[in-house]
């Protein structure tokens, strides 16, 4: 409740501000795109970008990511700072 009438004018002055300009919208009137057979996207695809090792380095990026991840996981303090910030808010210093 102590926070509404800090809200309040913050929100009666976002209403005052003016719309942006964002121009016409474009004409939706045409034909939509047409769908293509998968093989020939992919033949009017450049070629080079994707070899036989991309796959592998995919996969080996991955994992490293999991593992990474999975450090993460663990907690942030150590027990001796953890400790160390419990005795200090019991002691009211924090």
């Amino acid at each position: 409740m102590t926070r509404l009438p800090i809200l309040l004018p913050l929100i009666a002055l976002l209403g005052c501000a003016p719309f942006p300009e964002i121009g016409p919208l474009p004409d939706a009137s045409g034909a939509p795109p047409s769908l293509l057979p998968m093989d020939e996207v992919m033949a009017q695809a450049p070629s080079g970008r994707i070899s036989a090792s991309t796959g592998e380095a995919l996969a080996a990026r991955a994992a490293r990511l999991q593992n990474r991840a999975r450090l993460m996981q663990g907690p942030v303090l150590d027990p001796a700072t953890r400790a160390r910030l419990a005795a200090a808010i019991a002691a009211g210093r924090a």
